[in-house]
């Protein structure tokens, strides 16, 4: 399954290859851009705007609407995920299989 996650580029990076710094829920990373920069605008057209990063790949550009429920859905998926474990652990505290 491929993710892509919500990213807000903060910061256009100089150099040979189009690459941008992004910020996703508090964590900065460097990302490829090039498949998302419109050559009529370049880079700079892509400060404070919002994209979806796979495996250090801008793959698309969204609105803040849409970055907005894609972080929600994680965050739930997340809490999920905790909730499972939680149940795991219990199951293995109490004999049971997981």
């Amino acid at each position: 399954m491929c993710l892509g996650v919500p990213a807000k580029v903060i910061e256009i990076r100089e150099g040979a290859s189009a690459t941008a710094l992004v910020d996703i829920g508090g964590v900065r990373r460097e990302v490829d851009v090039s498949c998302v920069v419109d050559p009529e605008q370049g880079t700079e057209a892509l400060l404070d705007r919002w994209v979806l990063v796979h495996v250090g790949f801008a793959m698309s550009v969204i609105d803040e609407e849409e970055a907005e429920r894609t972080l929600s859905i994680l965050q739930e998926l997340g809490e999920v995920q905790e909730a499972l474990e939680d149940i795991r652990q219990t199951e293995q505290m109490l004999g049971g299989q997981a």
